[in-house]
C-alpha cells in the first residue's frame, strides 16, 4: 500500500486464535469513520510454530499485509524493527502484544491526535478481558473457553464500546483515563521518521514477551523536550488471554524481578519507569467507558479485591 497516513504494526506469536479477534478490531469492518486509504496493518508473526494464514490476514482488507519473521527470539523487539522497515505511513503505531483486540474508534481518534500537535506520541490504555486483571483470574477458572463465551455474550463485533463492560484496566493503565501516562503504552502512535530517529525498540531486550523493552521506548520517547504527548479518551485495547508471559501468570510468579534484571545488566543501572508532565487529553467519553474515569473502579463484578502493583501489562 502506498503513502497512508498511518502505519499500524502488529506483533504475533502462537495465538492464531487471538489474531483473528484483533485483526478484525482493525478492519473497517470494525473501526467508524476511518477509510483503507488512510491506513495500513502490516502483521509481522514472529517464529510462530504454527504461523498464521497469509491469505486469512489479507481477506481483513486491501490495507493488511503479513510477513513471518524468524527472529531467533521470543522477544518481539527485532520483529517491531523488522516490520517498521515495511511500512509506508507517515506516522507508525505499534501493538507489541497481537492479542489486544482495540476499540472502534481507535484509529480515527489516533488520526485527530496525530494531526493536530507538532511531534506527537499517542497513546492508548489496555484492559484486561475478564471480571479482574488476568494474573488473578486465571486462578479462579478464566480461561479461553470462558473469554469465548464472555465476548460473544456483549456482541463486541457491532457494538465494540460495549467490550468497556466485560473488561479490567491493566495494572499499567491504573491511572484511568485523566491519571497521566500509563507506565506502558500497549497502543502508541508517532511519527515513523522519529521511531527511526530515536532507534526503535532496543534488540538487546531478549526475554520473553521483551521484558521491559516497551518501558525502555516509552522512557527515551518521553526524554525528548520536543515530544508532545497525547493520551486517548474513550479508546483502548483489550487483551486477551493467550498465556502471556506476564498478563497470565500468577502475581506471585511474575517475572517482573527478571525483566528488571535484564534492564540493569542492558543500561547499568536501576530500572525506573518513565517520568513526564502531564500529557494532552483527545477524544470522547462513550457511556461504556466513563466508569473508567475513576481509575478506583477497576472491576466490572465490583468485588472487593487487593490492587496488584503497576508492573506490566
Amino acid at each position: 500500500m502506498k503513502n497512508p497516513t498511518l502505519s499500524i504494526l502488529v506483533v504475533f506469536y502462537n495465538m492464531s486464535r487471538e489474531a483473528e479477534r484483533t485483526l478484525y478490531s482493525l478492519s473497517t469492518d470494525y473501526q467508524e469513520d476511518v477509510s483503507t486509504d488512510e491506513y495500513e496493518v502490516v502483521a509481522i508473526d514472529n517464529c510462530s510454530m504454527k504461523p498464521l494464514d497469509a491469505q486469512r490476514v489479507k481477506a481483513f482488507g486491501p490495507n493488511f499485509d503479513y510477513h513471518f519473521f524468524d527472529s531467533g527470539s521470543k522477544s518481539p523487539a527485532k520483529a517491531v524493527n523488522f516490520g517498521a522497515g515495511r511500512t509506508h505511513g507517515e506516522f507508525l503505531a505499534v501493538i507489541v502484544d497481537g492479542a489486544r483486540m482495540v476499540s472502534p474508534g481507535l484509529i480515527r481518534e489516533s488520526l485527530r491526535a496525530l494531526k493536530t500537535l507538532s511531534n506527537p506520541f499517542v497513546c492508548a490504555l489496555s484492559w484486561h478481558l475478564g471480571p479482574d486483571v488476568q494474573n488473578t483470574t486465571i486462578l479462579e477458572g478464566y480461561d479461553q473457553v470462558q473469554e469465548d463465551i464472555l465476548l460473544d455474550s456483549v456482541d463486541w463485533r457491532n457494538s465494540g464500546y460495549r467490550l468497556f463492560e466485560i473488561s479490567t484496566l491493566a495494572q499499567s493503565s491504573s491511572v484511568g483515563f485523566l491519571g497521566g501516562m500509563p507506565s506502558e503504552c500497549s497502543w502508541f502512535a508517532m511519527s515513523s521518521a522519529e521511531f527511526i530517529d530515536l532507534g526503535g525498540f532496543d534488540e538487546r531486550f531478549e526475554s520473553p514477551g521483551g521484558g521491559l523493552v516497551n518501558h525502555d521506548f516509552l522512557a527515551r520517547v518521553l526524554s525528548q523536550h520536543a515530544i508532545s504527548p497525547i493520551v486517548i479518551l474513550g479508546e483502548g485495547l483489550f487483551h486477551q488471554i493467550h498465556g502471556g508471559v506476564a498478563t497470565n501468570v500468577p502475581m506471585n510468579k511474575h517475572p517482573f524481578e527478571l525483566f528488571k534484571a535484564e534492564y540493569q545488566s542492558i543500561h547499568g543501572r536501576p530500572f525506573q519507569g518513565a517520568k513526564t508532565s502531564s500529557p494532552y487529553y483527545m477524544g470522547t467519553l462513550p457511556s461504556f467507558a466513563m466508569k473508567f474515569i475513576n481509575p478506583i473502579d477497576r472491576n466490572f463484578t465490583n468485588r472487593k479485591r487487593k490492587k496488584t502493583p503497576a508492573l506490566h501489562q
